[in-house]
């Protein structure tokens, strides 16, 4: 009896030292949160899976549903589009006019502010963020870019701003999420606002970035805590960026014939190896591709064999991250069987590029952890 006694209070002890927590040491653990946040770190092993506009196959798009529903889904990266309002507020917001995402057509008392302006060379009307304040926008309801996709959110979600944005990403609560802002249209948005000082729009994008502790170059320990991609069309936007900012740049790629709203060359012209020199000399990391300049599709929609493209900027020691992959058969070419694994597996297993844009998120996270699982998983 007195034994088993001693043997109950023996593992009694036990037991309380086992779930009684080791005294730490003072500020270790404030420290320790500072550093990492207990948050799982990016994952760097595959490639990126970047939630392009979020998750906007399901959502509209850049709204602040969208993003946290790319989180949810185990995204990457959440990539978006920062542009100007009339009073120099950066929102989250892919086109010059408010038309095709807005519920702004609704908005009678907007109606007298259709404007035509010269955007890269050609004539656009419609309602310009550049005419509306940012109170203006936020009373409007984000939309549904594609009729083909689900309808019933239209409205109920607002245009966000820039700041907005990095939160959601920097407020995640188990693993570290990054982000991947554009400097769009540049050109035209530095042509209407005027900040105060002589400032641009890069100037702004940036000192935003910069107020909330981003900063560092590709995979340095500053980067892994706030990972952090900053694109462009406009190669003097990056230029630009890379004197106010050390984090990696991405060059962005449109249709080779199209000309880039800051030089007097194509696209074509510009992905010379020449001018992936230049680039990688001021801190360009990575080329984001339009997907059909790679696998070029012929006029029965059979994407072609790759060009040299992905070769020569891996040669140039680049990443590649093409643009835009969708789940829908409207944007699948017949080689992929209308099926979007075959379409990653083909640009991920064969081409072997970097990352991947893609308005799927969740589809594309599914089939990484089913055919290329994390190794520290």
């Amino acid at each position: 009896m007195a034994s088993s006694t001693s043997g109950c209070i023996i593992i009694a002890l036990l037991v309380l030292f086992l779930i009684t927590p080791a005294p730490v040491a003072a500020g270790h653990h404030e420290r320790v949160l500072k550093h990492s946040s207990g948050k799982k770190p990016l994952q760097t092993e595959r490639p990126y899976n970047i939630a392009h506009r979020g998750a906007n196959g399901e959502l509209p798009e850049e709204t602040h549903a969208a993003y946290e529903r790319a989180v949810v889904e185990g995204t990457d990266f959440l990539e978006t589009d920062i542009i100007s309002t009339k009073d120099g507020k950066l929102i989250c917001f892919h086109d010059l006019t408010l038309d095709a995402t807005t519920d702004i057509a609704n908005h009678t008392e907007f109606k007298d502010r259709v404007r035509t302006y010269e955007v890269q060379g050609a004539n656009v009307t419609g309602f310009f963020t550049v005419d509306f304040t940012l109170a203006e926008i936020l009373t409007l309801g984000a939309v549904q870019r594609w009729p083909f996709r689900d309808q019933s959110y239209n409205g109920k979600y607002k245009v966000i701003i820039f700041e907005e944005y990095i939160e959601i990403a920097l407020n995640t609560t188990d693993r570290i999420v990054g982000i991947y802002p554009e400097i769009k249209n540049p050109v035209f948005i530095n042509q209407h606002v005027k900040w105060p000082g002589g400032k641009t729009h890069e100037n702004i994008f940036v000192e935003t970035l910069q107020k909330y502790g981003y900063g560092g170059k590709y995979l340095s320990e500053a980067w892994k805590q706030k990972p952090l991609f900053i694109q462009s069309f406009a190669p003097t936007a990056l230029a630009k960026a890379a004197t106010l900012i050390d984090s990696p740049l991405i060059f962005l790629i449109d249709d080779f014939s199209v000309p880039t709203q800051d030089t007097n060359l194509t696209f074509y012209q510009i992905t010379t190896n020449q001018y992936f020199d230049y680039l990688v000399s001021f801190g360009v990391v990575g080329i984001g591709p339009w997907k059909d300049n790679i696998a070029i599709p012929n006029a029965e929609n059979y994407a072609a064999p790759p060009t040299h493209l992905i070769r020569r900027a891996h040669d140039h020691g680049l990443q590649v991250h093409p643009y835009t992959f969708r789940n829908e058969n409207q944007f699948l070419h017949f080689n992929y069987h209308q099926d979007p694994y075959q379409e990653y597996i083909y640009w991920l297993a064969d081409l072997k590029v970097d990352g991947l844009f893609t308005d799927f998120c969740g589809s594309l996270k599914l089939y990484q952890d089913w055919a290329m699982p994390l190794k520290t998983q």
